[in-house]
C-alpha cells in the first residue's frame, strides 16, 4: 500500500479530481468494457457474458505474456537504466493488451463513481469515500482544502452548489487554482510529473519482484539436491525462460 500512497501524494490526484469534477464527469475515459453492448445489439444472457468477459481476459494475458517473453527485462530495481527499461517494457504491455495505466485507473473509477451526481458536497465526500476504500493516503492535505473552498462558495450563494451551477462552478474553478498554486502545483507540470510516477512504480515493482525471486531460490537451495548449489546473480535471471 506504500505505492497506492504515493500515487495520492502526486498532484495528479488532484487534476484528475477537480477535471472530472468541473466537467460533470463526462471526460472520455477507456473502461474495461467500452463498446460491450451496442444499443443496437440484442441482450445477451449471463452465461454468453461471462463467456465473452473470460475470453477478454484471456486474449489480455496472451498478449501481455507474449510481449513479455520477448523483451528483456534485468532484475536490478538500483540501476536506474534497468528500471527505466522496465516501465518501457510494461508501456508497451498496456499498450498492447489494452490496459488502463495507473492515472488512467484512478481516473476511471473517480469518474465512474462520480458520474450523475448533482451537488459539489456529495461529491466531495464521495471522492474521499473512494480514497478511504481505496487505502490511499491524502499526503497533500487536498480535501480539507477543496471542502473548505467549497464552503466559502456556498456561504456566499447561500444554498448547495449544484455542478450543473456553471457561474458558481467557475468561482469554485478558481478557488481550486488558487489551491493549486499554495501547493506548488502547475498543470504543465503534469508530464513530468506522471513520467516520475511511473518510474517510483517500476521500481517499486522491480524491488518486488526481486524480493520474490530471491525468495524462491533461497526456498529452492534448502532442498537436498540443491544444498551444493551457490545461489545466481538475480541480475543475470532472464525471466523469459520462466515464461
Amino acid at each position: 500500500m506504500a505505492l497506492a500512497a504515493r500515487l495520492v501524494s502526486r498532484s495528479r490526484q488532484l487534476y484528475l479530481a477537480q477535471a472530472a469534477f468541473v466537467n460533470g464527469g463526462a471526460t472520455h475515459v477507456r473502461s474495461y468494457a467500452k463498446d460491450a453492448a451496442p444499443a443496437d445489439r440484442p441482450p445477451v444472457n449471463g452465461d454468453d457474458l461471462l463467456k465473452g468477459i473470460f475470453f477478454e481476459v484471456k486474449k489480455k494475458f496472451e498478449t501481455a505474456l507474449g510481449v513479455l517473453k520477448k523483451e528483456k527485462i534485468t532484475i536490478d530495481p538500483d540501476d536506474p537504466a534497468a528500471v527505466t527499461r522496465y516501465a518501457q517494457v510494461m508501456k508497451t504491455v498496456r499498450e498492447k493488451a489494452d490496459l488502463l495505466s495507473d492515472s488512467q485507473r484512478i481516473k476511471y473509477t473517480i469518474e465512474t463513481f462520480t458520474k450523475g451526481i448533482p451537488d459539489a458536497r456529495t461529491y466531495l465526500n464521495t471522492l474521499q469515500e473512494i480514497r478511504i476504500k481505496s487505502g490511499l493516503i491524502d499526503h497533500l492535505g487536498i480535501e480539507p482544502l477543496m471542502m473548505e473552498a467549497l464552503e466559502k462558495i456556498e456561504k456566499d450563494i447561500k444554498k448547495p452548489l449544484l455542478r450543473s451551477d456553471k457561474k458558481n462552478m467557475a468561482l469554485l474553478t478558481a478557488e481550486f487554482d488558487k489551491i493549486n498554486k499554495k501547493l506548488g502545483i502547475r498543470k504543465e507540470d503534469l508530464p513530468k510529473i506522471e513520467e516520475e510516477l511511473e518510474m517510483e512504480i517500476a521500481k517499486s515493482e522491480l524491488t518486488e519482484l526481486k524480493k520474490e525471486c530471491v525468495e524462491a531460490m533461497e526456498t529452492q537451495l534448502k532442498r537436498e539436491e540443491f544444498k551444493d548449489e551457490e545461489m545466481p546473480d538475480v541480475r543475470k535471471l532472464d525471466i523469459r525462460n520462466f515464461l
